[in-house]
């Protein structure tokens, strides 16, 4: 060897290490989310009611301050809601990002429930930086476009909620499942969740992190800052409204090729609402279990969250496990606080305005229904009277 060009060798290697580790990080598997769990609210915490995305009105987040104080704490409105701009937004993306930015940075402000999503939330990735949401840990809660916020929150080291947002709470129907379940997990008690058997299910056991939300606002931060689900040892989450098959099948093949799948522990699907069948599979379910057959990973159908009425809460960043037998699914959170059953298969969903309004045009249009319905009733009560006119002389 020649002793003069040895140097060079190791200068030239100690460089091309440093160049190439990281393409290798890159390309191979990411560590896995750690994430902390914000602290439980108490009466008079503050709780800021922001619109990142869609346009939301100042009388639905009034609303919305109104069942936050019936929660027992502080609601705080964010300077530029009720704001609009081109339509749809609400507000432009510095006003937009103004409000986010006053939510996490204040120490006061213990969660962020956002009002609406729709989208926008994406336009605001790249102004942000992780170290605004780990700086204050707090809860950050909403669902839909609201994704892109959790998964960053997921990856700045800090849990979240996948949950009913503002405009939700500020229905008649806020006393739902859906609210209390959010409000009593703010208290500090996590929902263990057990669900029946779906026919599309993958048995199987797995533990990891939970990360995902809406498919659609999921996929596109593939790569970015924003990128939870390109972790490792995570247990993916997804649910979709008003997308036809073909294209889930389309984001679904993004997932399997960019190889989230192939780390994924298990898959959670939630609801898939209006989505057009137009390719010939039997539902949804049955479509994406052929993406996940092969993993061999478990896969649980039919978690009731996404955009249906009934939208239970689900902590993203999460350590979970999940079991799926042959009769009974469950969903646990290994986080701080008291751990809450809730049987899903149980839980009803809340008469809403549409609902009545439906019940109201069914008996306007079909009178005689009404009629049978009155009759009933008399003939019902009548019964009880004449039973309970005989049952008090057998008293006597």
């Amino acid at each position: 060897m020649n002793r003069n060009i040895f140097p060079y060798r190791i200068a030239f290697m100690i460089l091309c290490f440093f160049v190439l580790m990281p393409i290798v990080k890159a390309a191979g598997p990411k560590m896995p989310l750690k994430c902390v769990a914000p602290a439980y609210l108490k009466p008079g915490d503050k709780v800021a009611l922001i619109s990142p995305s869609y346009y939301c009105s100042m009388e639905t987040a009034c609303q919305a301050a109104d069942t936050l104080r019936c929660w027992g704490y502080v609601p705080v409105i964010g300077p530029n809601v009720g704001k609009q701009y081109l339509e749809h937004y609400a507000g432009t993306v510095d006003e937009r990002l103004t409000d986010l930015r006053w939510a996490l940075a204040d120490p006061d402000i213990k969660a962020i429930l956002c009002l609406r999503g729709g989208y926008g939330t994406l336009q605001l990735v790249e102004d942000l930086s992780l170290k605004e949401f780990a700086a204050s840990p707090k809860w950050l809660i909403g669902y839909s476009d609201i994704t892109t916020l959790l998964s960053m929150d997921a990856c700045a080291g800090v849990m979240g909620i996948h949950g009913v947002m503002g405009c939700n709470i500020a229905k008649p129907d806020s006393t739902g499942q859906s609210c209390s379940l959010l409000r009593d997990l703010l208290k500090g008690q996590a929902p263990r969740y057990e669900l029946p058997a779906h026919k599309e299910n993958i048995l199987g056991m797995a533990t990891g992190t939970l990360v995902g939300g809406n498919l659609a606002t999921l996929v596109p931060l593939i790569g970015t800052q924003a990128d939870a689900i390109g972790k490792s040892d995570i247990i993916l989450f997804v649910e979709e409204v008003e997308e036809t098959h073909h294209n889930i099948d389309r984001l679904f093949n993004i997932l399997k090729m960019s190889g989230v799948l192939a780390h994924c522990k298990g898959v959670v699907l939630g609801d898939f609402t209006d989505c057009e069948n137009d390719v010939g599979y039997e539902s949804t379910e049955a479509m994406l279990r052929e993406f996940i057959a092969p993993y061999n990973i478990p896969l649980l159908c039919g978690f009731p969250a996404g955009h249906e009425k009934l939208n239970l809460p689900l902590v993203m960043g999460a350590p979970v496990t999940m079991e799926v037998r042959a009769d009974v699914a469950t969903l646990t959170f290994d986080i701080p606080g008291e751990q809450q059953m809730v049987r899903t298969e149980r839980l009803s969903v809340p008469m809403t305005d549409e609902m009545a309004h439906n019940i109201s045009n069914v008996f306007l249009k079909h009178p005689f229904l009404m009629i049978f319905l009155i009759l009933g009733i008399i003939s019902g009560m009548a019964c009880f009277s004449e039973k309970k006119s005989k049952s008090a002389k057998g008293q006597y």
